[in-house]
């Protein structure tokens, strides 16, 4: 498949009124410094449910001068595409372009990778790791040539074990490979706290940390509403509360996915908003916090091997700038120790 720009051609050769016959340059203008002319460009690898969501999602967003689609699929890739081309009337500005060929990629800042088989409802996240790790050895290499100066952003699950491969396999130091981890965890996390205290989610400080999966860890000692410390609060005013409720709602955040897969048939917008927090952080060098999959070795005791799992990490421009030391009980980092444990221990099989 060729790369696709537009879907329209005005006549023979198409129509050519850009080199002045339907403008007329001003007195004396001077061209644009090529600084001026740098722009912003993201490709998203996979045009399924969740590559489109994200897709979108940015395009709204204003967050590229150019968005580069990549897919296996070429009828599917095209129709996507032309999609988003025929809303250019309601949206800011932007380039697309799609192509089964990864030369469309060229130049990207940012590549984001959602490409993968779907998870089926009852199927864990680390399940689906077999039929995904071949995929990215034919996905990864072409970026990396295309865009040497890039940064990955996997979306892919079970996204830990997936950037890990992804880091092995592009050689880029680790803070220009991240995972998405459990930045969306955390934003259901924040949801569910923020409805039981009848709050808005944007005034809740929480984290999921660990694997974006079954064992992952609830940061609970280091939650606050409004600045307000929730647990120290609680056992300062001796207000009773039952850990059964707390684990509860972290049950309730790890069945989220299942829950809507088994709705649905799969996710998107929320994954969709979740990424484009990301990029935005990134690409416009925001230095805000997120959870999300980094090089975890040497965190909280964690030093059995190289893991990538979620911490609250800063991000901006050049990638994960630095890794919060975010307080942890004992119990919670041995949680965190453990969820690193089972990544590795999946991670062994791979011979990556």
């Amino acid at each position: 498949m060729q790369t696709s720009h537009s879907s329209s051609s005005l006549g023979p050769g198409g129509l050519d009124i850009a080199g002045g016959a339907f403008f007329t340059s001003i007195h004396d203008a001077v061209p644009p410094s090529p600084s001026h002319l740098r722009n912003t460009k993201i490709s998203v690898i996979g045009t399924g449910n969740v590559g489109m969501a994200i897709a979108q999602t940015i395009l709204t967003q204003d967050l590229a001068d150019e968005l580069a689609l990549v897919d296996a699929v070429p009828d599917k890739l095209r129709g996507e595409m032309l999609d988003l081309q025929h809303a250019a009337a309601f949206l800011p500005r932007t380039k697309i372009t799609a192509s089964t060929d990864y030369a469309v990629t060229a130049g990207s800042d940012l590549c984001i990778i959602t490409a993968g088989a779907r998870q089926v409802a009852g199927e864990s996240r680390l399940d689906l790791l077999g039929r995904n790790v071949a995929l990215f050895r034919k996905i990864v290499p072409p970026l990396v040539e295309h865009s040497p100066d890039g940064i990955l952003l996997v979306v892919s699950n079970p996204v830990d074990v997936l950037t890990y491969v992804a880091w092995k396999l592009s050689g880029f130091p680790p803070n220009r490979v991240i995972g998405s981890g459990t930045n969306l965890d955390s934003s259901r996390f924040r949801f569910l706290i923020a409805d039981h205290l009848d709050v808005n989610a944007q005034d809740v400080q929480a984290y999921i940390v660990g694997e974006h999966g079954d064992s992952s860890v609830a940061l609970w000692s280091s939650i606050s509403v409004g600045g307000v410390p929730i647990l120290s609060f609680l056992e300062s005013r001796q207000i009773p509360y039952e850990k059964e409720t707390l684990e509860n709602i972290h049950h309730e955040v790890v069945n989220c996915a299942y829950e809507v897969i088994k709705l649905k048939g799969y996710t998107s917008w929320a994954i969709g908003y979740s990424v484009a927090s990301l990029a935005r952080s990134i690409l416009r060098d925001q230095r805000r916090i997120h959870p999300v999959s980094v090089l975890a070795n040497g965190f909280h005791e964690i030093d059995a091997g190289d893991v990538f799992l979620s911490l609250p990490a800063l991000l901006g421009r050049g990638g994960v700038l630095g890794v919060t030391n975010v307080n942890m009980t004992e119990e919670e980092a041995g949680k965190l120790r453990c969820s690193a444990k089972t990544i590795l221990e999946v991670q062994a099989q791979l011979g990556v």
